[in-house]
């Protein structure tokens, strides 16, 4: 399977990233969380469809599947898969209003 990681979605990685790093002081914490993200993308990219589905009234997110992110388990990567595709479109806590957020030119 191909990966495609959306400029959201790369945006979404880094500020979290340094939220953990510059706001929080926590380095170890802000390596953790790189490698969590990494780690779910990669189960997705083994087991693709693994997740739970999302409904957003959206037909390009039609599937919008999500998965944890181990030791980080509000945040969540939320893809799609098409073809022989996976296109991460966001990575979020969880609680955030995704219908909002992916409404808006996503």
């Amino acid at each position: 399977m191909k990966l495609v990681v959306r400029p959201a979605a790369r945006e979404d990685i880094l500020r979290q990233y340094r939220y953990y790093l510059i706001e929080q002081g926590a380095e170890a914490a802000a390596e953790r969380f790189l490698v969590a993200v990494q780690d779910a993308i990669d189960q997705v990219l083994r087991r693709p469809g693994v997740g739970t589905p999302k409904v957003i009234n959206k037909d390009e997110l039609r599937g919008l599947r999500s998965w944890p992110a181990k030791g980080f388990s509000a945040i969540r990567v939320y893809y799609l898969v098409t073809n022989e595709t996976i296109r991460v479109v966001r990575v979020l806590h969880g609680k955030r209003d995704l219908g909002q957020l992916l409404g808006s030119g996503e």
